[in-house]
């Protein structure tokens, strides 16, 4: 009889539900449901850093699509019946974490919360906590330097302990309400199983070493002391949060009756620890040591891994090193950009380029027409801040060599690059670290829609692109924990290697460096590392007086 695994993907407007076979790999259905609280899912407020959800969101989601690949696969297969889904998985956006009270409810359950945005989710695009990153960053640095060395000797505000110290300092009444706070990465999976109230919480290594500074070595998270000179309140915290962090081979429990009841699975259906969207989105397009993954999307991360048995330095800038975090035995190491899709969509859809008539489509074909270099354009890729390797959300955005006959084209065509240099600054820090990248294998919406891209990254970096099989390789990869999680005796896999092996795969289109557009970008991405090093960095005592003048150079070099 056939087994079939689920992968619940829960992105930035949107959960994805993916019903997959286990042995052939075949995706079988999958549904979405877009989130109603907010514009896209996201809940905005007057200030440009802050973005929030509402977890209801996440709950009928769940219901939703669940209920609709079971549906699906009714109609698609004879014999299907839910008995036969062996095991779930569950991956988030992150960090994302939110309030919640002693039973391990959400704060808005309650009367008195339930419109208050911070008590809510805190998204991991919300940057409302910028001074108190600085403020931990500082500490640790003068206090507890080791909490530092893991996540690239800067912590983020993006990150767990920032959002909840904000939270202390502009919103203290949710702050003392709060039992505990989760990352829903971690909150998910409990309710689906009826595990959420705080004493029976598991919590995943993935979210906990990327994002919370947990790590055995010195304990698990932050110690006492560390957090009460940040702010009292959090060193009582520090007594409610987990003692242990799992790996996503472990599942947290099985499908409580009421969530039986109510998306049509069985009950006792194990389901396993929640992960990051990135981290599993790897194991979706098969990662193993020497593959990058890059899961492109509104902004990118970058996972690699190496094995524990390794000797690995300490690596800054990154956004984590955390052991078992995406594969059992192997270091995950993580990276990313801040926006990549959301700088195209700020561009077309918000700067509306000849007054929106020119849609992503019709932008790549037409960019697509330009030889590299030919715009006279550079740009940095810093709309949203910079993730990775300067750690810097106060950066922005920049667009230099613009004329009086720049086009939206070209202006489209230099975003692009831009995010294909900071791909490759990614790169070469794993590389001058010892960690070597033989492949580079995308994901995401972006590798999938626009050869464009694509192929100027394969240009830029100087590699191959090869892209996933699957469209929807977080889900999948959600999916595959949950066969591991399910174990073989009940249909499912003992190890990740054997459960990758039979469902993940490449597509055969490869995007090829192109030798001569090669040649110019490296040109266009030593200007860029001036500027990134500039803009980006306090060392920088150069001087920017070329960068003009080369790309014009460039430019009338390579103009058709």
């Amino acid at each position: 009889m056939n087994r079939y695994a689920i992968g619940l993907d829960y992105g930035t407007n949107s959960v994805r539900a993916l019903l997959v076979d286990t042995i052939s790999g075949e995706e079988i259905a999958d549904a979405v449901y877009a989130y109603e609280h907010g514009v896209k899912g996201v809940i905005l407020a007057n200030n440009p850093n802050l973005a929030r959800q509402h977890p209801n969101d996440y709950l009928i989601g769940a219901v939703k699509t669940i209920r609709q690949v079971l549906s699906t696969a009714r109609e698609k297969l004879k014999d299907f019946n839910s008995d036969q889904v062996i095991g779930v998985g569950v991956d988030t956006t992150g960090s994302t974490p939110m309030p919640v009270d002693e039973k391990g409810r959400s704060l808005v359950e309650h009367e008195c919360f339930k419109d208050d945005l911070d008590a809510m989710v805190w998204l991991w695009k919300d940057h409302t906590s910028i001074d108190e990153a600085a403020e931990i960053t500082a500490l640790a640095t003068q206090m507890r330097p080791q909490y530092l060395t893991k996540c690239g000797g800067v912590y983020s505000s993006e990150w767990f302990f920032s959002k909840i110290l904000h939270c202390s300092r502009v919103a203290p009444r949710v702050f003392d309400a709060a039992y505990l706070w989760v990352e829903i990465a971690d909150w998910i999976p409990a309710v689906l199983t009826g595990t959420e109230h705080p004493d029976r919480l598991t919590v995943g290594i993935c979210a906990a070493g990327h994002k919370g500074m947990y790590n055995e070595s010195w304990g698990g998270y932050p110690d006492v002391e560390f957090l009460g000179k940040l702010d009292p309140r959090l060193a009582d915290l520090r007594s409610r949060l987990r003692t242990k962090a799992y790996s996503i081979k472990q599942k947290v429990g099985g499908i409580s009756k009421e969530w039986a009841d109510k998306t049509g699975l069985k009950e006792g259906t194990p389901v396993a620890v929640g992960a990051f969207d990135a981290h599993l989105g790897a194991v979706g397009c098969g990662i193993e040591e020497g593959t990058l993954v890059k899961i492109i999307g509104t902004s990118t991360c970058d996972i690699t891994v190496v094995s524990n048995q390794r000797h690995l330095p300490d690596i800054p800038g990154l956004c984590g090193i955390v052991n078992d975090s995406v594969l059992p035995g192997f270091y995950g190491l993580e990276a990313g950009q801040s926006a990549v899709g959301d700088i195209f969509n700020w561009f077309v859809d918000y700067i509306e380029p000849a007054k929106g008539k020119l849609s992503h489509r019709l932008m790549d074909e037409e960019a697509a027409k330009l030889a590299a270099g030919e715009s006279g354009l550079l740009a940095l890729d810093w709309n949203n801040g910079n993730r990775t390797i300067l750690v810097d959300q106060r950066l922005t955005g920049v667009l230099l060599g613009q004329t009086l006959y720049t086009s939206p084209v070209e202006i489209y065509r230099a975003l692009v690059e831009a995010t294909a240099y900071g791909a490759l600054t990614i790169i070469n820090r794993f590389e001058e670290y010892g960690v070597k990248i033989n492949q580079v294998v995308n994901c995401g919406g972006i590798s999938e829609k626009s050869p464009l891209t694509m192929q100027i990254y394969a240009d830029v970096t100087g590699r191959p692109m090869k892209v996933s099989r699957s469209a929807q390789t977080c889900a999948l990869g959600a999916a595959i924990a949950g066969a591991v999680a399910a174990g073989k005796p009940a249909g499912g896999y003992d190890n990740f290697a054997d459960a990758q092996k039979a469902m993940t795969g490449l597509k055969p289109n490869i995007y090829v460096p192109d030798p001569k557009a090669a040649e110019v970008y490296k040109k266009l991405y030593s200007l860029y590392k001036q500027l990134h090093d500039a803009f980006g960095t306090k060392e920088y005592n150069g001087n920017l007086y070329n960068v003009m003048k080369d790309l014009i150079t460039i430019r009338n070099q390579n103009r058709k």
